[in-house]
């Protein structure tokens, strides 16, 4: 059982750790095409939505700590 709870504590920190990381480069990503004048909305959105997916994943995992 102790195991178990060891394979999910590190996978979901990993995984939210890695969604974390990648929404923040996106949200980076959409900010400089909004000031060259590009397409960024739907992008952005989408970064800020896998950024927050990445916070929830790795606050919930330390419940399996």
């Amino acid at each position: 059982m102790k195991n178990k709870s060891v394979i999910r504590w590190l996978l979901q920190a990993v995984g939210g750790l890695l969604l974390t990381g990648s929404g923040l480069s996106m949200a980076i990503d959409a900010g400089l095409a909004k000031s060259q004048g590009g397409e960024w909305f739907w992008y952005g959105t989408g970064a800020l939505i896998v950024f927050q997916a990445g916070l929830c994943c790795l606050i919930d995992s330390i419940r399996y700590k």
